[in-house]
């Protein structure tokens, strides 16, 4: 069965990693980016690609205009038919020290790493609960896990997005519809140009996008990607706070 797909943020390396193999496997598709040259870019060899009838479409949007989120759902949903799966996977990798230095800077960031993701899954869970069926997939962080000094800003907006993806998912589970919450570690993408990229911890979007389909195909939980994360994790969880604050993290 031909599956519609809705992807937002569809211009970041993740997202376009999982459209394209999504388009391998005969989706259908609506993006949905902030960058008109990426995103057209990105159309257009999805289409080369694409087989007779296949639909693939998508427009460029601002995610941070709140107004504008009911708009982009009709219009996927008019272009393909109706949604089976939606990935949100738009956001943003703040400076941290940027952050502490401005309250605005902080608020932006937290505005389109967490509340836009929030805005738009409310909207879609009240649709897919009408439905009774399909998956919301959210990218969210490993950061999320635990408050860092290095990046607690990031980390916070991950942390709600988790944390309401988790409330998401109890309400909806007796409607049948899955909410997939994806934590990526480090992974080697553009908006993480700035980061010495060596050792076993980095993983190529290709990879991530795969683990994103077969999570969504299965209609997992909570996923931690590459799946070795989820142990790492786990330890920094609990380490005890007063070992914990007097660590460089």
């Amino acid at each position: 069965m031909t599956q519609n797909i809705l992807i937002i943020g569809a211009t970041s390396a993740i997202a376009s990693a999982c459209s394209l193999q999504w388009v391998q496997q005969g989706a259908n598709l609506y993006l949905i980016g902030r960058n008109p040259n990426r995103l057209q870019t990105i159309l257009d060899d999805l289409r080369v690609r694409a087989a007779s009838g296949q639909i693939v479409a998508g427009e460029v949007a601002d995610i941070n205009v709140f107004q504008q989120h009911r708009g982009l759902i009709e219009r996927a949903e008019m272009t393909l038919g109706g949604l089976d799966v939606v990935l949100i996977a738009h956001g943003t990798l703040p400076n941290q020290k940027a952050c502490e230095a401005s309250v605005e800077k902080t608020l932006d960031e937290i505005q389109t790493n967490a509340l836009s993701v929030v805005a738009l899954l409310t909207l879609l869970a009240d649709d897919f609960e009408k439905k009774r069926r399909g998956v919301l997939a959210v990218i969210s962080s490993v950061a999320g896990d635990r408050g860092r000094q290095s990046n607690y800003v990031y980390g916070a907006a991950k942390g709600m997005v988790s944390l309401f993806a988790q409330g998401l998912r109890n309400r909806l589970a007796k409607s049948g519809v899955s909410v997939v919450v994806i934590k990526p570690g480090f992974v080697d993408t553009p908006m993480t140009a700035g980061f010495d990229k060596k050792g076993p911890l980095w993983s190529q979007p290709e990879t991530v996008a795969a683990g994103i389909l077969k999570a969504v195909a299965d209609k997992q939980d909570d996923v931690y990607l590459p799946g070795f994360w989820r142990w790492i994790m786990a330890v920094i969880r609990h380490i005890p706070e007063r070992i914990f604050k007097r660590l460089s993290l």
